[in-house]
């Protein structure tokens, strides 16, 4: 028989774990906020030591530069991640869980704005290279791609638990998840174009939104709103 370790979990009670896990990440992301914003000089030298350590390898290796590219500029795309959500929307739609659909819809938006806003408030500049292997556009922090990866794998992995996935299915969607949510974050690393601290914030803000965002789901349930299973 099959080990139901990492079968999903039950329904009952996540309204406040998703809380209090939203709400912890929340407040680490305000935290990093301030030192990033405060450019605190141990977070400044982890950054750069962690940049230029990666640098130095990937002008050497332009097979694997390229194959950094194609991941983080096709597989793990934030509009590659948004297309993903936009069919869970539709087929939510389509299924008559409106509710539910523009919910998931409003908080993938609610994402990308909010990294768009922080982005333009700090204004924190990107790694600088005389010799780079990728560019990229706007602000540093947070990164939208490792931001965008949490929310969009958060969503489904809690649309699939909500619409009862089976244990082999569970697993593997929390595989591909964690490999998407890592692997970006790792890209954009390898690739120069943002810092540590960045991925980072993008990892806590989107997971503070994805745990604050069932958590306001379960809450509007609660109060009347129609169960959509």
């Amino acid at each position: 028989m099959p080990s139901t370790s990492l079968a999903p979990p039950p329904l009952r009670h996540h309204r406040l774990t998703a809380l209090r896990a939203g709400t912890v990440c929340g407040l680490l992301f305000l935290a990093l906020l301030a030192l990033v914003a405060v450019r605190w000089s141990p977070l400044m030298d982890l950054d750069r030591t962690v940049a230029d350590t990666l640098h130095r390898g990937a002008v050497t290796e332009p097979g694997l530069v390229h194959v950094n590219r194609v991941l983080t500029d096709w597989f793990w795309d934030p509009w590659t991640m948004r297309a993903l959500i936009a069919v869970a929307v539709v087929a939510l739609w389509w299924r008559g869980a409106r509710p539910l659909a523009v919910w998931v819809a409003a908080t993938s938006l609610l994402g990308t704005l909010a990294q768009q806003g922080l982005k333009s408030a700090v204004g924190r500049e990107r790694p600088r290279w005389p010799d780079p292997v990728d560019s990229a556009h706007y602000a540093a922090f947070p990164s939208g791609h490792a931001l965008t990866a949490v929310v969009t794998c958060g969503l489904l992995l809690w649309l699939l638990r909500r619409y009862g996935a089976g244990p082999r299915l569970w697993r593997g969607a929390l595989v591909v998840a964690g490999v998407s949510v890592v692997g970006v974050g790792v890209t954009r690393l390898y690739l120069g174009v943002h810092w540590l601290s960045d991925v980072l914030g993008g990892w806590l803000l989107g997971a503070a939104l994805v745990g604050l965002s069932v958590a306001g789901f379960a809450w509007y349930e609660r109060r009347g709103g129609a169960r959509t299973r």
